[in-house]
């Protein structure tokens, strides 16, 4: 067994959209019988298809302990809404939410909502930056065993469990407490690639999984390094971070030897690094970047879900969990307890900050 931090590993569930949720639940499923932390599901206003957090959703009920993790776009969309959603998916999966904060950053986007063009990178993610610390503090307004606002009356529950959320930032202004109950993880996990440098800013202030992508491993332990120096210097402990190498796959030339070097292999725009070559060959890749210390895992995003995904688990995975690398069975049941990580305390109950 590595002395190392556990390795972890998640994966997309994407590819061209489905109107099925057989599909999706399928593959959420097949993920889950090799324990793997998460499956995400990538989603934005420009993609055709269903709602990536309305699919997972669904597929929550159908799934027992596999982590459930959306993308959600913070441009054009108000944060009391996201954290809402966000949060009902990890009432509906019993703790096993995160998402995954992305931004829009085109201008045919932006259209959509009949806005201006969008804006610079820098001021997209800060106010992404902004609706994560939104949603955490909704998440917080009520206490675990505060009540709910009384229909008929419009009155909130007594006992001092319900505190006031008022922000004012740069882009925003949102005025609390929260509708929806405080989640059962505390706070879902958020998910942010921390890869550009306006990203990863955001990424060491709020993630808690934070992905990149890197042609190596040194280059991966380089933006790991910097994510961590950056989330100490605002006075984050650096160990409830999780690190994961971003990486395409592509498992179609079964045991034929990868691209020499991940670099060589052809970019796909916003997938992360291209690998190709067979399952073998990436558990060797996987065990090598790990036990360096470069990563805390890797999150793999199946060029052709239907066949990748189960040459992963059922090739990849297996060999790890045979090389007692990777676990064979779920440490919890909540997404925060497979990644290792506490249940946040709530911030207004520890001030005694009271509506």
């Amino acid at each position: 067994m590595s002395a190392l931090r556990p390795l972890h590993l998640a994966a997309g569930i994407g590819g061209p959209p489905r109107y099925d949720p057989a599909h999706y639940t399928g593959l959420a499923r097949l993920a889950e019988h090799g324990t793997l932390d998460f499956v995400t599901l990538g989603d934005s206003f420009a993609r055709p298809g269903p709602d990536a957090l309305t699919v997972l959703s669904r597929i929550a009920p159908a799934t027992r302990r596999i982590g459930l993790v959306p993308t959600v776009t913070t441009t054009h969309t108000e944060p009391f809404h996201v954290s809402a959603a966000v949060a009902t998916l990890d009432w509906v999966s019993r703790g096993r939410a995160g998402w995954w904060a992305d931004v829009s950053t085109t201008g045919a986007e932006a259209r959509l909502f009949g806005r201006r063009p969008a804006a610079p990178a820098a001021e997209l993610w800060r106010e992404a930056g902004e609706a994560a610390d939104v949603a955490a503090r909704l998440w917080d307004s009520r206490e675990d065993d505060a009540g709910i606002r009384d229909a008929a009356t419009g009155r909130l529950p007594g006992g001092g469990k319900v505190h006031r959320t008022d922000f004012e930032g740069a882009a925003f202004s949102v005025r609390g407490p929260a509708a929806v109950p405080r989640p059962p993880q505390g706070h879902p996990v958020t998910v942010v690639d921390g890869t550009a440098d306006p990203a990863r800013e955001t990424a060491a202030r709020h993630a808690d999984v934070v992905l990149v992508r890197a042609g190596t491993p040194e280059r991966a332990a380089g933006i790991r390094d910097d994510v961590l120096s950056r989330a100490a210097a605002h006075g984050r402990d650096p160990a409830t971070l999780r690190v994961l190498a971003a990486l395409t796959v592509d498992l179609g030339d079964a045991e034929s030897a990868p691209e020499p070097g991940l670099e060589s292999g052809p970019p796909l725009a916003g997938h992360g690094t291209y690998y190709r070559g067979g399952p073998v060959d990436l558990a060797d890749l996987i065990t090598q970047w790990h036990r360096s210390g470069a990563v805390d895992g890797f999150h793999l995003t199946p060029i052709t879900p239907e066949r990748d995904l189960e040459r992963i688990v059922n090739g990849t995975v297996a060999l790890l969990q045979h090389r007692s690398l990777f676990r064979t069975f779920y440490p919890g049941g909540t997404l925060r307890e497979h990644l290792g990580l506490a249940r946040p305390a709530n911030r207004y109950a520890l001030r005694g900050a009271r509506v």
